[in-house]
């Protein structure tokens, strides 16, 4: 359990890019990214990305930017364009938000990633300075990842990154006119720092060949750091 001597309300994330070796986390601040965005969403492969989120498929770049600008900069939750250092381009968002602030508890989400982003090493280090910021940087205790609860992509991508699966919130929202039941995920502070090194030995370089394949998996990784433990 976390020692609550030392907590008090922690400070909301701010604009500062998050940069790693292959992407940087950059605040959306202004519309400078959206047409990287949009072009990036409309990637042949796209055709399921938006199927699990309240919004999408956008098909207009004018109705895009409209919707962007209102929600991306609405100030309820701070999104993030996830840039891959190998094209420069945001190819992606996720959003940190719902804080409470004084518990210590945040939640990402809004997670969308174009097909060029996905399953990819730019991804997973960009989930692993987001993490870095909150609980180094903001010391927060709790780390929340929600999904529907058939959005399986999404409920193994939480697991392969860390998360403990809590439960299901049944009939929690009503999303494009259907059902959803909602998964929980979450990260406590005593758990980042065996997670932390599970990430940085298989971000290390010499984790992967000569044609960018892995060598372990990032599993693989955390059960070792865990047995040295």
């Amino acid at each position: 359990m976390s020692d609550l001597s030392g907590y008090g309300s922690r400070a909301a994330p701010g604009t500062t890019p998050l940069v790693g070796r292959s992407v940087t986390v950059e605040p959306i601040t202004d519309d400078r990214r959206f047409g990287e965005l949009f072009a990036a969403y409309g990637q042949p492969g796209n055709e399921t990305l938006f199927d699990y989120l309240p919004y999408g498929p956008f098909t207009d770049a004018a109705a895009f930017f409209e919707w962007a600008n209102r929600t991306y900069l609405s100030g309820e939750m701070l999104f993030d364009a996830l840039v891959p250092a190998n094209s420069g381009r945001a190819e992606g968002v996720a959003a940190l938000m719902r804080m409470d602030r004084p518990n210590g508890v945040i939640e990402i989400g809004h997670i969308c990633l174009a097909p060029s982003l996905k399953r990819t090493v730019a991804a997973t280090e960009a989930f692993y300075l987001l993490m870095g910021r909150v609980f180094e940087d903001l010391g927060y205790r709790r780390f929340e990842w929600k999904c529907d609860d058939g959005n399986a992509p999404s409920k193994r991508a939480a697991l392969r990154l860390g998360f403990t699966h809590e439960g299901l919130f049944r009939q929690h929202m009503i999303v494009k006119g259907r059902n959803r039941d909602t998964a929980w995920f979450s990260i406590l502070d005593s758990e980042w720092p065996a997670l932390r090194a599970g990430f940085e030995a298989w971000l290390a370089p010499e984790n992967f060949d000569d044609a960018g394949g892995q060598r372990r998996s990032l599993e693989d990784m955390r059960r070792a750091v865990v047995a040295d433990r």
